[in-house]
């Protein structure tokens, strides 16, 4: 899931907005040796996240306490971000291109590591997923608290030391800045599960899949691998984003 070739089935779980449901509190945190740059997009037809794009410098965590009820959609890491003399902001990897630190409703360039939500779904519970459809570009960890006890998902591996050289997104100085998914690399409709491969029984892990698979065993992998990847929580906590855990 969380590919932007592909559909994710966690997008189609309907919210439902239970009476007197509170806002989210989502705290981030930086890990990593340099500022990275959250990028956040909603979903169509769901209420915005109070951010779409931020500065978050390593050491100081970055709280958003109303994310509201029914908020469904994606949070993505930018890096090795600058502005250029014309001011236009851009980053070699996870760029949302609008030429400013806010995405305004722009997704994530491939490839990037996905943190996927929807809040209050189905049944009244958060479903959440780390996601490398769309390639990896900097490792995430969630982490729920304060509600029930809940799975914290990592990808955790720097997946960019060890992606094969075909796959491999490259700065303009040759140093590798995300691994492209196979989908993104080759766009075949059997690595990109589409067209006679769009069904669960037809487009299967691939050797590029079982790679990100076995780097990151709780993330999605490819479009279909939803069995143990999705993950569930009784609506009420809340959720640091680490990157770089």
């Amino acid at each position: 899931m969380g590919s932007s070739s592909t559909i994710s089935l966690l997008f189609f779980l309907i919210p439902v907005l239970l009476p007197g449901a509170m806002a989210t509190i989502f705290v981030f945190t930086n890990r990593c040796p340099e500022t990275i740059y959250p990028g956040v997009q909603t979903n169509p037809n769901r209420p915005a996240f109070p951010t779409t794009g931020f500065a978050l410098p390593p050491g100081p965590d970055a709280a958003f306490p109303g994310v509201p009820a029914g908020w469904s959609g994606r949070i993505w890491g930018r890096y090795r971000c600058a502005t250029d003399a014309s001011g236009s902001f851009g980053c070699a990897s996870g760029d949302c291109a609008t030429g400013h630190v806010e995405c305004n409703g722009a997704g994530n360039q491939a490839p990037s590591t996905l943190a996927e939500f929807t809040l209050n779904g189905q049944g009244g519970r958060d479903f959440y997923d780390i996601s490398n459809v769309d390639g990896f570009n900097v490792p995430i960890q969630i982490l729920p608290y304060g509600g029930q006890s809940c799975a914290t998902v990592t990808c955790a591996a720097n997946i960019n030391a060890a992606c094969p050289p075909e796959l491999a997104a490259r700065a303009a100085g040759g140093a590798t800045v995300g691994c492209r998914s196979a989908c993104g690399a080759f766009n075949t409709d059997e690595f990109c599960c589409r067209g006679e491969f769009g069904s669960p029984d037809r487009c299967r892990p691939s050797r590029y899949s079982q790679f990100f698979k076995a780097q990151c065993p709780l993330a999605y992998s490819y479009a279909f691998d939803d069995g143990s990847s999705t993950f569930t929580c009784a609506s009420g906590g809340n959720y640091q984003i680490i990157f770089c855990s």
